[in-house]
């Protein structure tokens, strides 16, 4: 039996061209929200949900983070790079005099990516947000009397039969988004479509509130053990001011000495240590995929 795959929808998002890149001839549902996904994933609605986790330009979608803290069933088995490429695009009714438009619609983030296109090609032009890029390309095509456009990817170009006028309008080109796969169970999960680039352990760190020093010897304990650090980042955990979370990504999958031993090190420090994850990761190199 396939397996069921939920995703932050509608089609024709950037998260749909992750979970393209992953999966391949699963049933495929789009969400409304990120809470909506992760809910039908501790449910058993679906078996894999995949989410944005962090854009190299906006920085961690926190919302991801934060019901992945508090949905402690639920573990990162996979995550895969995505590139951001952000086009415009208009109704085929109004290509030919796509320069009239007068109202642009995206996501939040898909709009300030194209901000210097849109204060120096389009100044006219009012931008609204929707909550995706998907969605805005659906708008755009369900109104071919308005002189509206949208910025989004190739994806919903094709999904809604919108055609795209102006390529490439965002204004970083390295520009990623991080995805996870997100499941009931700890485990990996393995895409048979793209090359497997390492692996990462993913770990949330609660400090002892009265130890000076505590998150120094935390870095310690893993820096004397050569376990290479990709990010470490402070979520605040909900319940006053100055009380955090650590998120730390190791470069490594878990093993049977070095990580196991350095979450003891810290837990005899007094801190709180939960995995995440310990999973693959993959980068997409944006080329067209069969779905």
């Amino acid at each position: 039996m396939a397996n069921r795959i939920g995703y932050l929808g509608p089609k024709g998002t950037f998260t749909k061209i992750a979970v393209d890149a992953m999966f391949n001839g699963e049933e495929k549902d789009g969400y409304t929200t990120i809470p909506e996904c992760m809910e039908a994933v501790g449910n058993g609605e679906i078996d894999y949900g995949v989410l944005p986790l962090e854009n190299a330009i906006e920085g961690t979608v926190n919302l991801t983070l934060d019901y992945l803290i508090q949905m402690k069933e639920l573990q990162i088995v996979s995550e895969v790079v995505v590139p951001i490429r952000q086009h415009l695009m208009v109704h085929p009714d109004n290509e030919s005099d796509w320069e009239s438009i007068d109202t642009v619609y995206s996501h939040p983030h898909a709009i300030a990516q194209c901000y210097h296109f849109l204060h120096s090609d389009l100044k006219q032009v009012s931008a609204e947000t929707m909550t995706s890029t998907g969605a805005a390309a659906k708008f755009v095509s369900e109104h071919p009397d308005r002189k509206i456009g949208a910025i989004a990817n190739h994806l919903a170009a094709e999904e809604y039969g919108l055609s795209i006028v102006q390529k490439d309008i965002h204004d970083f080109t390295n520009n990623h988004t991080r995805f996870v796969v997100l499941h009931k169970d700890a485990g990996e999960f393995y895409s048979k479509k793209i090359e497997l680039k390492g692996y990462k352990t993913t770990l949330m760190i609660t400090l002892p509130s009265d130890h000076a020093g505590a998150l120094h010897q935390v870095l310690s304990a893993f820096a004397w053990r050569k376990l290479n650090l990709s990010k470490i980042e402070s979520r605040p955990m909900k319940t006053g001011l100055g009380n955090y979370y650590f998120l730390i990504d190791v470069e490594q999958k878990i093993d049977d000495v070095l990580i196991p031993n350095a979450i003891a090190e810290m837990e005899s420090l007094g801190c709180t240590v939960n995995i995440l994850g310990s999973y693959p990761y993959y980068l997409y190199n944006g080329l067209s995929l069969k779905v």
